[in-house]
């Protein structure tokens, strides 16, 4: 049981009440908006009833090191930095990122920290044959499983 990432991609203008309130309690308020999520039942059914909205997958520990240092945010839109993490936590950014893969501490452990990742629209656009088609047919939204950290790498 790991973490997952799960982000954005599609608008929803033409989305029923059910996918707009599932998206909102996932945190995926605006598009290339990013969570990191553990990998429960209770959200792989909220995943499965937004799917043609999202990208989602396995994230792994550099990418989201990476994730947590250029795009964690703290509260007043404050960058989450080494120094932060050391001060509140007493561990360096290597150890946290390890224990939250293993699920021994969540994300909730930094004090004030967002819990969302505003990302940019991936470099070089989606994969293939764009939004509107599953991951496994040659498009961009769907399950990624380990290749979700290349995606996220573009958008970071």
């Amino acid at each position: 049981m790991g973490l997952l990432a799960i982000v954005r991609i599609k608008g929803t203008v033409k989305a029923n009440e059910e996918v707009k309130d599932t998206l909102y309690l996932l945190r995926l308020r605006r598009n290339n908006y990013a969570v990191i999520m553990k990998d429960t039942k209770d959200i792989r059914g909220m995943i499965k009833k937004v799917e043609p909205w999202v990208a989602w997958g396995e994230i792994d520990k550099e990418t989201l090191k990476e994730l947590l240092l250029k795009r964690g945010r703290l509260e007043g839109n404050k960058r989450l930095t080494e120094d932060y993490i050391k001060q509140t936590l007493n561990m360096d950014i290597d150890t946290f990122v390890e224990k939250l893969l293993n699920n021994e501490i969540d994300l909730d452990s930094i004090p004030k920290i967002k819990k969302v990742f505003r990302l940019k629209p991936p470099s070089g656009g989606y994969p293939r044959k764009g939004i509107k088609i599953p991951y496994n047919q040659g498009g961009a939204y769907g399950y990624y499983g380990k290749d979700i950290n290349i995606l996220l790498k573009k958008m970071i």
